[in-house]
């Protein structure tokens, strides 16, 4: 292969019978000929073993130090091309449905509603509580009432929950290699705002994210996309650059809407379940700053990688 390569690029044409033949100009007392119909040619050795040499050397020069250039590739990451958006229960610390089921039928107790059926459940999943209230369960449309059951609704789930935080397996190894390479990253949730903050400071992470998105930021909730593109615009990212992680298929399907590549963390939900989503894991510690760089198709051309070629040798 060397051969074959280094061959067109010092003689500038194909070998004939598997020798370099040309016409000798230079020295015409050369003792090596071949008696051609088209006269006599000389047969020169060295001219193979010439380019085979340079080939070489060109192959050397421009080798590329992988070991140098992952490390500078992943710092060039870290400069803010890629930005993670994460959800918090289920993704970055651990979350019960259970509750979020108990809640909605307390509530309906105490507002004197039958409480909703399991297929209703399931569809309210991700969505805002006034969301659900109004639209899905139909208890009421004045925004005076619907905002005070999604009021009481919360400060049940805190009181059944508590204010203990644990992480997920491998969720923290994650965020601190994310904020080691200084990768972006954004929090969204459409719990109120002082319950996410809280919960956030529970474990350590108030200062980590750049932007904390709650649920008076958007005016619905999942399947809609609004949480994330609003998310992803105040960090200042277009939507092809940010990353989702989340638990379920309504992020997934939210993510999709919005443009954006999805990592599905398999909590709650078989990882079958989830095969609609870009990445499906079990552990966040699965995913790299690396494996960031190909959801987001980040080209290697917007790292200004420079291969130096000799200017001789060209």
């Amino acid at each position: 292969m060397v051969q074959s390569i280094a061959a067109p690029s010092i003689l500038g044409h194909q070998p004939i019978y598997g020798s370099y033949c040309f016409k000798n100009v230079l020295n015409k007392n050369s003792p090596s000929y071949l008696s051609t119909s088209m006269g006599r040619w000389p047969i020169i050795p060295s001219v193979k073993s010439r380019a085979m040499e340079l080939t070489e050397r060109a192959f050397t020069r421009c080798k590329i130090d992988t070991s140098v250039k992952r490390a500078g590739y992943v710092e060039r990451i870290g400069c803010g091309v890629v930005g993670a958006i994460f959800e918090l229960e289920g993704v970055l610390v651990e979350y019960n449905p259970n509750l979020e089921n108990q809640c909605w039928s307390i509530l309906s107790r105490e507002e004197g509603r039958s409480p909703p059926q399991g297929f209703v459940l399931r569809r309210i999943e991700g969505m805002k509580n006034e969301q659900v209230i109004s639209e899905a369960l139909c208890w009421s449309r004045d925004p005076r009432e619907t905002k005070r059951m999604s009021i009481r609704k919360e400060e049940i789930y805190r009181s059944l929950h508590g204010p203990v935080y644990g992480f997920r397996p491998g969720s923290e190894e994650l965020v601190n290699s994310l904020a080691r390479h200084n990768v972006p990253m954004g929090l969204v949730s459409t719990r109120p705002r002082k319950y996410l903050e809280a919960g956030i400071r529970a474990i350590g992470l108030e200062r980590v994210f750049s932007v904390v998105v709650a649920g008076e930021d958007f005016s619905r909730g999942k399947p809609d996309p609004e949480m994330f593109v609003y998310a992803g615009r105040v960090m200042g990212f277009a939507p092809e650059r940010c990353v989702v992680f989340g638990n379920s298929n309504r992020t997934v399907e939210a993510a999709r809407d919005a443009r954006m590549r999805c990592v599905a963390v398999a909590s709650c939900h078989a990882v079958y379940e989830l095969r609609a989503a870009d990445v499906v894991v079990r552990r966040l510690d699965e995913i790299t700053v690396v494996d960031l760089k190909n959801l987001a198709d980040v080209e290697p051309d917007e790292f200004e990688f420079e291969m130096e070629v000799d200017e001789d040798f060209l």
